[in-house]
């Protein structure tokens, strides 16, 4: 426990409902921007696209054009569930002796891998992987969406040219990269002060502090125009290319025609008196089945949770992540720092919902820019271990193991699409709200604020010091555990997002200690 925080303070979201959709994003914002766009009259998908990029310009070193990720859709004319992945993949022209390992330890970053020579898998244009969620909103945009594609773009060109606000969260963010971001100076020429100092607002100041965008803005505008494919056969392809292959990158234009995003049969399983569908194959859908698949012999759903129920959520979480090990190869053990993804959520009026994860992995990613497109690049490459001969090898067109899980859940007349950011600790977060809500009849806003706990496949338990103290006291009977504050920085848990429909109600939640995220209905706007 840190002794400088209050011991005293009490921090509440509030969950409204409403008839009309609502949009549940890590920036509140961006969340206004989608339901806008759902106050015109727009889809779920629409206001998902335009929630997107938002996202990819308020919250940048989370997610953007150049990044991955996954969705779960629900179309509510249909009854059916729809998964569209959209993950990266590696260079086909990538050649795992040009990241020959330092022999100096563990990696600096998210997964200690053995580290690589000048961490040339983290940093920089050689840690750049195929980004897909262009193609992925595309997709979805195609299939499902109402309104012209130029018009969900619109909003994040001009949000591009004003600039990104630097709060206090922003300049905190900002500073914590700062030493990584000086070392492109494209990067540092867009998001650091003279190239070397973060960029923060004044101490008293109510100074508007931004940092404009003007080449995402541009780049964004031809997207808006052009489409979707513009991305990876057009222009702005040729330029990112062209900026990344100058830094020593291997991306290509070929990578770039050949990547399709696609739809694929989601996950869909029963759980006593409820269905879930998830993502399937190279995503964390399969782990959060396996963890129902144990909570159904070990959980006791009779009323309130209890610390019987945090106890099985640790055990099904501890399996679900051995299993997870053994037969995805995905075999990190992870570290304290964040993932650099968000997640966002929306229902419209209809029940169409869609659950959208979307990611750089690090935070800002590769801390690289593309200086033509003003684009901050993916580090996907990370995500494979740079030692040859295991089941997650680096390794050229090799389509990348993500640790995301956005969920459509059902029970009765419920169904909520949620998801969270935060790595490895993404499954335990999204598995226990959705147990909470289903298995303990807990309400949205009551699972939002009730404590949780971390298992993320180490032999190390994070428990909420709100918990109470006995059922500390039990978890510590069976394992190895710390307590750790939620906090607004940094993360000790992941940061979740849902919306959930009851009946013809609407109402979304997003994680309480999160300082930018809201949930936004489109009651609480006044149409264009």
């Amino acid at each position: 426990m840190s002794i400088n925080l209050s011991t005293t303070q009490q921090v509440r979201k509030t969950v409204i409902k409403t008839k009309g959709g609502v949009v549940s994003a890590q920036h509140s914002h961006a969340a206004r921007v989608g339901a806008e766009i759902l106050a015109e009259g727009g889809d779920a998908v629409d206001a998902a696209v335009a929630t997107s990029f938002a996202l990819g310009v308020l919250e940048p070193w989370m997610s953007g054009p150049a990044g991955g990720g996954a969705m779960m859709l629900w179309r509510a004319n249909e009854e059916q569930a729809h998964s569209l992945n959209y993950g990266m993949r590696s260079p086909g022209a990538l050649d795992p002796a040009d990241y020959p390992l330092s022999g100096t330890g563990k990696a600096s970053d998210l997964f200690p891998w053995e580290a690589v020579v000048e961490d040339r898998n983290i940093q920089g244009a050689t840690a750049v992987a195929v980004p897909g969620l262009i193609d992925g909103v595309g997709k979805a945009h195609e299939r499902f969406g109402r309104m012209p594609w130029r018009n969900l773009i619109a909003p994040s060109v001009d949000l591009a040219r004003k600039g990104l606000q630097v709060d206090w969260y922003a300049a905190l963010i900002i500073a914590s990269a700062t030493r990584s971001l000086a070392q492109d100076p494209d990067a540092a020429a867009l998001f650091l002060e003279d190239g070397q100092w973060p960029t923060i607002a004044g101490w008293t100041s109510l100074e508007d502090k931004r940092i404009p965008n003007p080449k995402m803005a541009d780049t964004l505008s031809q997207l808006a125009e052009k489409g979707a494919r513009e991305f990876y056969e057009g222009d702005i392809a040729a330029a990112m290319v062209a900026d990344l292959q100058a830094k020593g990158g291997c991306l290509s234009m070929e990578d770039l025609r050949n990547y399709r995003a696609s739809f694929e049969a989601p996950l869909s399983f029963a759980y006593r008196d409820s269905h879930f569908h998830v993502t399937p194959y190279m995503t964390a859908g399969p782990t959060f089945r396996d963890a129902f698949e144990v909570l159904s012999q070990r959980l006791e759903t009779d009323g309130a949770p209890t610390a019987d129920s945090f106890a099985a959520y640790a055990e099904a979480l501890k399996q679900a992540y051995e299993k997870r090990f053994n037969t995805m190869g995905d075999h990190e053990e992870p570290k304290d720092a964040p993932g650099c993804t968000t997640h966002f959520s929306v229902v419209d009026r209809h029940g169409n919902m869609v659950a959208q994860t979307q990611t750089l992995l690090s935070i800002f990613g590769a801390r690289t820019v593309s200086g033509s497109t003003g684009l901050l690049m993916n580090n996907g490459i990370m995500w494979f271990d740079p030692e040859q001969g295991r089941p997650n090898s680096l390794g050229p067109d090799k389509r990348c193991l993500m640790n995301i899980c956005p969920v459509i859940g059902e029970q009765g007349n419920r169904r909520f699409a949620i998801g969270a950011s935060g790595g490895r600790k993404i499954v335990s977060a999204v598995a226990q709200l959705s147990s909470l809500m289903v298995d303990h009849g807990l309400s949205l806003e009551d699972s939002f604020h009730h404590p949780r706990i971390d298992v993320s496949g180490q032999d190390l338990l994070v428990a909420d010091e709100q918990l109470d103290p006995s059922w500390i006291e039990a978890l510590r009977q069976e394992h190895k555990v710390i307590t750790a504050p939620r906090t607004a920085f940094p993360f000790a848990y992941a940061c979740p997002v849902a919306v959930l429909r009851e009946g013809d109600q609407n109402m979304g939640c997003t994680e309480i200690m999160s300082a930018w995220g809201d949930s936004i209905a489109e009651a609480q706007l006044r149409p264009h």
